[in-house]
């Protein structure tokens, strides 16, 4: 594809989040199917012993851009499939070398920064997100821990490097991919994508923030008026599945409006 970089006006991030929903109802079960695929494939990779939380946050920028490939190719009224998770491999050695390396970077990253954020609030962030795991935990549990000195701190920490981390690697697994882009081109390309677009990525944020809000305030409000608040829990676990599933195809708009829209077959790899 031919790169071009894009201005992108702040509006376009609200944008982003209803053209994701757009195109999830023009094919519900195949993008729910997919997104059921990405998560057995990153439950498989924590079954590995020692690496498995590694090896996770590893195929995460790989799964992305095959939910990417998937989310063009429906929009050419193509075929969803979980087997375009693995379609990026299938391309030639410098980017596939290139698209390891950066899943390499990011899980080493990222694995980084969760262990950073979890030292300076005394391992509470970790006994935290292991109680959560569970599904039994009470919440004099959760607020005990929440009331542990350094959370707040280790949960700031957590989201500020995250958010950092996340810039340069928003786009970088498609600037490979579809424009041919080395690793340190795509790196900076999509740190410098998401910069300008600063005030649209601001709104979309916001945007996916009070949707689920509203949801959950919504639904409990509904939930509670027709007597039945137990089964505000069970309504929260499908939406939960159609949100994330939206959030991934959304990530298609954001590549399109920054760059130009995506082409099936990648272009040559740059020198």
């Amino acid at each position: 594809m031919t790169l071009l970089l894009k201005p992108v006006e702040a509006a376009r991030g609200l944008r982003w989040i209803v053209d994701a929903f757009r195109l999830f109802v023009r094919r519900p079960l195949a993008f729910t199917l997919l997104f059921a695929a990405f998560m057995f494939a990153a439950l498989v990779a924590t079954l590995v012993p020692l690496l498995g939380g590694l090896l996770q946050m590893m195929l995460l920028p790989l799964l992305t851009l095959g939910f990417m490939v998937a989310s063009q190719s429906a929009l050419s009224n193509g075929p969803v499939s979980p087997v375009q998770f693995i379609e990026p491999l299938r391309a030639d050695p410098a980017r596939r070398r290139s698209l390891l390396l950066l899943c390499l970077i990011y899980g080493v990253g990222a694995a980084l920064i969760l262990w950073l954020s979890d030292a300076v609030s005394n391992n509470a962030l970790g006994r935290l997100m292991a109680l959560a795991s569970k599904g039994s935990a009470t919440q004099a549990q959760i607020d005990a821990l929440l009331n542990e000195p350094g959370v707040l701190f280790g949960g700031l920490l957590l989201a500020g490097l995250g958010t950092l981390l996340s810039a340069p690697f928003w786009h970088a697994p498609a600037l490979v991919h579809w424009a041919g882009q080395s690793l340190g081109q795509a790196l900076f390309s999509s740190w410098l994508a998401v910069w300008r677009s600063k005030a649209a990525f601001l709104l979309y944020m916001l945007g996916w923030f009070f949707l689920i809000v509203l949801f959950g305030v919504g639904s409990a409000l509904l939930f509670s008026m027709l007597g039945m608040r137990q089964l505000a829990g069970l309504a929260a676990l499908p939406a939960g599945l159609m949100f994330s599933t939206v959030f991934y195809i959304s990530l298609l708009f954001t590549f399109n409006d920054s760059f130009g829209a995506a082409v099936a077959t990648p272009q040559p790899p740059a020198d």
